[in-house]
């Protein structure tokens, strides 16, 4: 039915608490929603394709007469509320356990470890702002060469250390070491390397970050689409989020600005397959830091550019938009994600505009890609066609 796919993933753009919401702390959480009360919000086209005709989006806003795609609201099956629970449950994995989060800090043993391959001390050791983290603990880093390691409330093993004390590519050897040391009871889904420069009260990450990932436990879609003799692109951090199974060939980005390009340069290409897309701004700049007037403008801005993303599709091709977890901005009890139903937008020349309703698991999403590139998978999930 289609020669490409291009699945959109607006990292953390969820659209209502999860009627288990409460386990995770979310109860009434809405990130779609609160965007909208800023005067810098305006989807005009993502309203024409249905987006504010979803199930508990209706509720609330004002949706349109007519739509252009097709569209529904999916539930989270997995126990997580995070990136790569997220990722993997779309591509067909569901996670019946939560990764595991080191609320207290990593255990003793752990960092004994982690301090021998690498030669260096390690400093923090705690759930904390990455922004804030290297303000209180750079200075000491700078003066003993200590690694800054910390978490948050992600299964995330971070380390920050200063471009002119530890070279990039040493700091990306030092994430590999503690990715092998960070498995079974400790396999976190992500060790992710987080440089930065400048001096004393001046400290900024750079957009040198990396992901090294948990490899999934089995074959998702991507591997699905790649065994068939198809290509798998990756735009953004969705190399790192799958630790490369499954992939063709990636792109990294610097944001969402260049993903967006990135996408429009890959519907000039000629391919059969799946383009795969992160666009990681709303989550990383405008989500934790509970920035809704920014979390909004960044959402105005991919629904300016989505006329451009159309006008280049091809007869055949499909794009569907859709979510990872929620991060509500106006959420102020924590800065983490929250436990949110996620949108799916699917939109072609060949498809029915119709209101799939709510799909009990993201997986549905992997599936219907599959079932669209006529690809006989083996992940979970039911397809909406």
């Amino acid at each position: 039915m289609a020669k490409r796919v291009f699945l959109i993933v607006l990292d953390s753009v969820g659209i209502g608490a999860e009627p288990d919401a409460d386990l995770f702390g979310d109860v009434g959480t809405n990130t779609l929603k609160s965007c909208a009360q800023s005067s810098f919000f305006d989807m005009p086209n993502m309203r024409n394709m249905g987006l504010f005709n979803i199930d508990g989006v209706k509720e609330w806003a004002e949706g349109t007469g007519s739509i252009r795609a097709a569209i529904a609201r999916c539930r989270e099956k997995s126990m997580g509320k995070d990136t790569t629970i997220g990722h993997w449950e779309i591509a067909g994995i569901i996670s019946p356990k939560p990764l595991p989060t080191y609320p207290d800090g990593f255990p003793e043993d752990v960092l004994r470890e982690f301090s021998s391959q690498t030669g260096r001390g390690v400093l923090c050791n705690k759930p904390y702002s990455g922004t804030q983290v290297i303000n209180d603990y750079g200075d000491e880093h700078v003066k003993t060469g200590d690694l800054i390691v910390y978490t948050s409330a992600d299964s995330v093993f971070q380390i920050a250390a200063h471009e002119d004390i530890v070279p990039v590519e040493t700091l990306y050897e030092y994430c590999a070491k503690a990715r092998t040391i960070l498995t079974g009871e400790h396999g976190v889904g992500r060790v992710i390397a987080r440089p930065f420069i400048g001096s004393s009260g001046n400290y900024t990450r750079t957009p040198r970050r990396h992901d090294f990932s948990l490899i999934p436990p089995k074959d998702t879609m991507l591997d699905n689409i790649k065994d068939a003799g198809k290509t798998v692109y990756a735009v953004g951090k969705i190399k790192d989020i799958f630790a490369g199974a499954g992939i063709s060939d990636f792109t990294y980005t610097s944001g969402n600005e260049e993903g967006i390009q990135k996408t429009i340069e890959m519907l000039d290409r000629d391919f059969e397959g799946l383009c795969f897309i992160n666009l990681v701004d709303y989550d990383m700049l405008y989500g934790h830091r509970r920035d809704v007037d920014g979390y909004a403008k960044a959402l105005t801005y991919f629904d300016q550019k989505l006329p451009e993303i159309i006008s280049k599709m091809r007869e055949d091709d499909v794009l569907m938009i859709t979510a990872d977890h929620g991060c509500d901005p106006a959420y102020t009890k924590t800065t983490d994600h929250t436990r949110e139903y996620i949108p799916f937008v699917m939109y072609g020349q060949k498809i029915k505009p119709v209101n799939y309703g709510t799909r009990e698991t993201f997986s549905d999403i992997g599936a219907t890609v599959l079932k669209l590139l006529d690809i006989k998978g083996n992940i979970e999930g039911t397809s909406m066609l």
